[in-house]
């Protein structure tokens, strides 16, 4: 499991979530926005990094019983050890919110371990801790059944379904205070320089629209706009 160039971290960071799924609109992808989920913290810089998976099935009472979590076979707590460094923890949850797919001493070993991020599409313990954490966390907000009442972690860093969006191990998780994005691993570098450039742009178009100027011509930009973009000295790359 390679994770990625420090280079593209850095121009995805420039990048927003809203910018990244019309790119991939663009070229085909239509569904690429995990539906359903909310970081725990909002603010925290952008979450980046290929995806490590573990894909849950319903529980079954006589495999998943009190205590069974801490049961060295449990392909949850074993993920929790082979996640790695740089990547981002996504879970399938098959949608179900009402059990708690991960907690916070979970939450806070894939931390220690380097991880940038989790994702899942159900719910999670101790919300009010891991919203303290430096570790961003997508979820579908808090449930306190413990994950054994509702899940049985069936398979590790396999392809799976969060939030209704295919995930392949290795796709680049982008995650901001909107959403998270899905890019395919493949087209993630031509995303990322295609994304920093718009996102400049748009700085300049929005500059355009609080100085006064009607929309006509700045949105989309026409050929005087544009000219007068290639002049423009953007005020973020002095910060």
């Amino acid at each position: 499991m390679n994770d990625i160039e420090p280079e593209l971290r850095a121009t995805l960071a420039r990048c927003s979530s809203a910018t990244l799924s019309t790119l991939l609109v663009k070229r085909g992808l239509r569904n690429t926005a995990i539906r359903g989920v909310r970081p725990l913290r909002p603010g925290l810089p952008p979450m980046i990094g290929p995806a490590f998976t573990l894909r849950y099935v319903p529980a079954r009472e006589d495999i998943d019983a009190y205590g069974s979590g801490g049961d060295p076979a449990n392909l949850q707590r074993q993920a929790i050890e082979l996640a790695p460094a740089g990547h981002v923890f996504a879970i399938d949850c098959r949608n179900e919110p009402h059990i708690a797919g991960i907690g916070s001493i979970l939450v806070r070993r894939l931390h220690a371990r380097g991880l940038t991020g989790v994702v899942l599409d159900g719910g999670v313990r101790d919300t009010t801790a891991i919203a303290g954490f430096a570790i961003p966390v997508y979820c579908a907000g808090a449930a306190v059944p413990p994950n054994y009442a509702g899940h049985h972690a069936a398979e590790i860093n396999g392809t799976i379904s969060c939030g209704g969006v295919a995930i392949y191990p290795g796709d680049i998780l982008f995650g901001d205070s909107e959403a998270v994005i899905v890019v395919p691993r493949h087209l993630a570098a031509e995303v990322a320089a295609e994304g920093a450039a718009m996102e400049r742009r748009e700085r300049f178009l929005i500059a355009q629209i609080e100085a006064g100027r009607s929309i006509v011509g700045v949105y989309p930009p026409d050929a005087e706009t544009l000219a007068r973009y290639a002049q423009w000295q953007d005020p973020a790359s002095k910060a």
